[in-house]
């Protein structure tokens, strides 16, 4: 039976990125942030990345990172997904790093020299897909262009993706090509920034320059590549939706526990009691369902894919709902500006659909477990 249980070592790095999260980038900042036009607060990637060392947990020592797990790494990104921090570490230290684990082997020196680079902090790698792409879709373009896109004069120009979270941020990017993966430094490519829903995760239009870029594999070997660093992602964001959801509900309780209706604190009204109840229970299964997922990444199970889907399909819904209560509990205040709670439900909705939707992960999870499709 695998210990889902969190281990000393997992508690100290919690401790270690929550007391750094509280320091440097806590809810008063992050609403100040949001109302410009760059979220990331200066300094704290460095911090983490680096002095921490968060970026490399992924990583085995002998290509420079930490040798950590998922497990560590979903540690920290369910801190993340508390504080509601605007950081690419999901995007960078989690699905191009495990893109560029997958192609390691490959005899690529380019993908292994970029590895030391992620694993140190120095550098942000951000795959160019959008940030709805499941772990099950094609992120490549065709193989062969079509008639029309052919000019007959230089080189095809490359496919514009929407969409891409923390490309902004990115000092390289991973850009699918029919005939394989590249890594496209960020000055060789146009980044427009977009209007994002959750102004703590930036999305942007990404174009690279035709001909740009160092080819890191070809098409199949990149596509298994991305496949596995989509998967990973979408078992790791579990993790920050299990976050989101336990600050929420914490919030929530400690709020109604110091405001008072009829002399009475309103959490001990019966109606919101068994609402918080449910809440909590809600959040127990979701701790579960990213714990497993998180497991079986690191153990590299193979029913890995049926658990990141059912992680994903669960604890989305658990994140929404709870970030949705907090408003609706908070009462007027939740529906503030200056409250963070906007802050909280909007991640979460963004999280709905990022690595996939709800239902998309559903649909994994019949094809995976042979179940039949409802008449």
């Amino acid at each position: 039976m695998t210990d889902l249980l969190y281990s000393e070592t997992e508690d100290d790095l919690r401790a270690a990125v929550r007391a750094l999260l509280a320091d440097r980038a806590g809810h008063r900042t992050l609403l100040d942030r949001i109302e410009t036009d760059d979220p990331y607060v200066p300094g704290l990637w460095k911090s983490l990345a680096g002095d921490i060392g968060a970026a490399g947990l992924l990583v085995p020592e002998k290509l420079g990172g930490q040798g950590a797990s998922h497990r560590e790494a979903a540690v920290v990104l369910e801190e993340l997904g508390r504080a509601v921090t605007p950081l690419p570490y999901l995007t960078s230290a989690v699905v191009a790093t495990e893109t560029l684990l997958g192609l390691a082997g490959e005899g690529g020196g380019p993908a292994v020299d970029l590895l030391a680079e992620l694993a140190s902090g120095r550098t942000v790698a951000v795959l160019a897909a959008p940030l709805a792409t499941a772990p099950d879709a094609e992120p490549f373009p065709p193989a062969e262009p079509s008639p029309s896109d052919v000019t007959g004069a230089g080189p095809l120009p490359a496919p514009t993706v929407a969409g891409v979270a923390d490309a902004v941020a990115a000092d390289v990017l991973l850009v699918p090509r029919a005939d394989g993966l590249y890594a496209v430094p960020a000055g060789e490519a146009t980044v427009e920034p977009q209007t994002p829903l959750d102004l703590t995760r930036p999305l942007a239009r990404v174009t690279p320059e035709p001909g740009s870029g160092t080819r890191l594999a070809d098409r199949e070997a990149a596509r298994a590549a991305v496949r596995r660093g989509l998967l990973a992602g979408a078992g790791l964001l579990a993790s920050e939706q299990l976050g989101l959801a336990a600050w929420c509900l914490e919030e929530t309780v400690r709020y109604t526990r110091e405001r008072h209706q009829f002399n009475r604190p309103v959490g001990s009204f019966q109606a919101l009691k068994h609402r918080m109840a449910q809440l909590w229970l809600d959040l127990v299964g979701a701790r579960a369902a990213a714990r497993a997922a998180a497991d079986a990444l690191a153990t590299g199970a193979p029913d890995a894919p049926l658990t990141v889907a059912v992680a994903q399909a669960y604890c989305s819904k658990v994140a929404v709902r709870a970030a949705e209560e907090c408003v609706q509990l908070h009462g007027g205040i939740g529906m503030t500006w200056e409250h963070p709670a906007h802050l909280a439900l909007k991640r979460a909705k963004s999280d709905q659909i990022a690595l996939g939707s709800t239902g998309r992960h559903q649909d994994a999870i019949a094809t995976l477990a042979d179940l039949p499709a409802p008449a």
